[in-house]
């Protein structure tokens, strides 16, 4: 499991600009040391807003993985289940689409899903924005 996620971002030429000065005046080792700061600060800053997202809407806090004997450990029980992740949730490949339409009700994740494209497949009814 990945501890990082690669993303993407467009900025105009000023804001890059601005960036390159504050690290070349040495506020920050490089461009996504600076990028990192802004985002923990702000995530910092808006930190009660995730806390109530996350008891309103019953979401988890962090990385989970599930594997096949997780689900059939459901299924011997005769329960479904919804995985509300504010991180990351990683379905083995070891699961098998059928059995996961079995057992999963929902996922809802505010960050990163990590799942084989036929689960992802089976699944595209039950993943929530």
């Amino acid at each position: 499991m990945a501890d990082t996620e690669k993303i993407t971002i467009n900025l105009s030429p000023v804001d890059l600009g601005g960036i390159d000065v504050l690290v070349e005046q040495g506020l920050f080792s490089n461009r996504t040391d600076l990028i990192r700061s802004a985002i923990r600060s702000l995530l910092e800053k808006h930190e009660r807003v995730i806390e109530d997202m996350t008891a309103r809407k019953s979401f988890s806090i962090g990385v989970m993985a599930i594997n096949r004997e997780d689900l059939e450990k459901l299924k011997r029980q005769n329960k479904k289940t919804a995985y509300r992740i504010i991180g990351a949730l990683f379905l083995a490949n070891d699961i098998d689409p059928d059995l996961a339409r079995e057992t999963i009700e929902s996922i809802s994740v505010r960050g990163t899903l990590r799942a084989s494209a036929a689960l992802k497949e089976a699944l595209k009814d039950r993943i929530k924005d």
